[in-house]
Order: structure tokens, then C-alpha cells, then sequence
């Protein structure tokens, strides 16, 4: 392929984020080699599952397209038929993936929708078509002449719904504002049985605990700021995920300490004995196979006095 100049429409710099599962590696190959020769800056992510390679073109576009950046960052992909990696790279806000299987279908997702994905097919385009569908989407304005106005300058209140438009189609799924992360699962279980009590735990003052299932046993166990479980130990196993606050645990049998917060996860075997102290208002899910049962190995004094003494031996 000759050497040209870049005949780009961006009106920044532009560099390209390019991907492609295996049945459209061969034809990203070909493009990469293409935009290169044009001097445009490329990003060549390989080759991957199209599915991967469709969300991390899109999440680095995405990101991008938030950044205000100095430079245009548009993507390429390709897989066996263009659709898949497309509908991947649509999962993020600011991008607007399009497969295009013609020049006419470039020139118009391009000047009507903005497009700034470009999605091709391995097994159904040339790479003949496909450097001539890359050229039409590098060179064709958003709001520009295209196939579906005849080849004719867009009237101008046509021109103003596809800035309108555009516009629109980015807040699509955040009218009720920004989207938080789902809750967990056990958070998602603890919530539903908020208006069941919790009962508190025998000798341990400040939890209570509210039982979810019986056999294997689940349960959200609370417990107050500055709160002690004195060592003590179980017949059974269990595991545990912090929800809310802050605990550390002492595993006395392995002579282990456990510092948790929110999203940490642990196991005690059957019969360790293991000391608690609460930082913050806790909260945890806990699960265990058998009937609760709980042995005491100290009191809370002794429990409080061991703890101190760890510490003033640390200062």
C-alpha cells in the first residue's frame, strides 16, 4: 500500500483503539496496517474472545470520551461478523458502535449517529471493502452529506436533531442519575429481611444476630462499636464476609490475626479458638453447617486485658 497523508475529518488528532477476536484478526491486521500508513496513532490490542476485546475497546473509548482529551479516540474492531464486539463496545456510555458491512453504511452511521466504533466483519468483508469502508469512516463529518439525504447537504433542522439526538443517547439509562454498583447478594438477602428482629447473642454484649436459613445456617450478626468477643470456639466451621465496619480477629489455635473490612472474607475452622474486637458498628454474613453452639475460653475481662496489652506492646 502506498504511503499517504492522513485524510482524517477529526478535527483533533485521532488515534485509533483496534481489536479483534480470532475470526476477524486477519482483517484488523490489514486495517492496523492501513491507519499506520496514514500516520494515525493506533492502539492494537491483539487478539481476543470477542466478547473481552468488545469491552475493553469500548471501556478505553468510553474513558476517552470523558477525558476532554486533546486527541479523538475512536476504535476498530473485528470478529466473525462485526455484530458481537459491537454490542460489547455499546455497553459504555459515550460509545456508539456500528457494523458496517458497506461504505454507504459507514457514511451514514458516521454522519448521522456520530459513530465512533468502527465494527467490521472477518468472514463476510474483503479486505479490499473493509479499507474502503476504514477510509469512509475516517473521512466522513458527523452532520455531513450521506446516502440516506441523497447525497444532498442535511436541511437544517435535521442538522439540529442529530446534535440533539446525540446528546440524548448519552443520557439513556441514567434518568434517575448515576447508576450504583448492584448490591451484593447477602446484602441484597439482609435488606429483604429488614423488618425481622435480631436477637441478641448470649455473653457476647453488643451483637444480636438475625438468622436468614436453617441447614447449612446463614445469619446477619451485628455488633456495636468498641464490642469484644471473648476467646471462645465452635463445634462447627464458619465463614464470614464483613458488609459494614471494621473487625479484627485473633486466631489464638494458629496464633493469627485477622484485620477485615468491608468485602473480606473468612474461615475459622472447627474448635480454633478466636477473640473479636468491633472499631465501628459491624455487620456480617456468617454460615455454618450444625446446631449454633458457642464455648467460652476467657471472659470479657481477660479478653479487654489481652487486647490492651498486645497493643501497649506494640507502641
Amino acid at each position: 500500500m502506498a504511503k499517504q497523508e492522513p485524510t482524517s475529518a477529526a478535527s483533533r488528532p485521532l488515534k485509533i483503539v483496534a481489536g479483534a477476536d480470532a475470526f476477524g484478526s486477519s482483517l484488523k491486521d490489514v486495517l492496523v496496517a492501513q491507519l499506520r500508513s496514514l500516520n494515525i496513532e493506533v492502539e492494537d490490542l491483539g487478539t481476543s474472545k470477542y466478547y473481552s476485546v468488545g469491552e475493553e475497546v469500548g471501556r478505553r473509548v468510553s474513558q476517552a470520551a470523558k477525558s476532554n482529551s486533546s486527541v479523538e479516540t475512536r476504535g476498530l474492531l473485528a470478529c466473525g461478523t462485526g455484530v458481537g464486539v459491537a454490542i460489547f463496545a455499546n455497553k459504555f456510555p459515550g460509545v456508539y458502535a456500528a457494523t458496517c458491512l458497506t461504505t454507504g453504511e459507514a457514511r451514514n452511521t458516521r454522519s448521522i449517529n456520530n459513530c465512533n466504533v468502527l465494527a467490521v466483519s472477518g468472514m463476510s468483508t474483503t479486505p479490499e471493502a473493509a479499507t474502503e469502508i476504514l477510509t469512509t469512516f475516517l473521512n466522513t463529518p458527523f452532520k455531513s452529506p450521506c446516502p440516506a439525504s441523497g447525497s444532498n447537504p442535511w436541511p437544517e433542522d435535521l442538522q439540529d436533531f442529530f446534535e440533539k439526538s446525540v446528546e440524548e443517547m448519552s443520557k439513556i439509562g441514567n434518568e434517575n442519575g448515576p447508576v450504583a454498583d448492584p448490591p451484593c447478594f447477602i446484602c441484597s438477602l439482609a435488606k429483604a429481611r429488614e423488618d425481622k428482629e435480631f436477637t441478641p447473642v448470649d455473653v457476647m454484649p453488643g451483637g444480636s444476630m438475625k438468622i436468614l436459613r436453617e441447614t447449612p445456617t446463614s445469619a446477619i450478626v451485628r455488633f456495636k462499636a468498641g464490642s469484644v468477643e471473648p476467646a471462645h470456639h465452635h463445634t462447627f466451621g464458619h465463614d464470614l464476609v464483613v458488609t459494614k465496619g471494621r473487625k479484627c480477629v485473633w486466631n489464638l489455635t494458629k496464633k493469627e490475626k485477622y484485620d477485615l473490612g468491608v468485602g473480606d472474607y473468612l474461615f475459622t475452622p472447627a474448635g480454633d479458638v478466636h477473640r473479636v474486637k468491633y472499631f465501628e458498628d459491624t455487620e456480617f454474613f456468617i454460615k455454618w453447617d450444625g446446631h449454633w453452639d458457642l464455648f467460652l475460653d476467657e471472659d470479657v475481662a481477660a479478653a479487654n486485658a489481652a487486647i490492651d496489652k498486645e497493643k501497649n506492646d506494640t507502641k
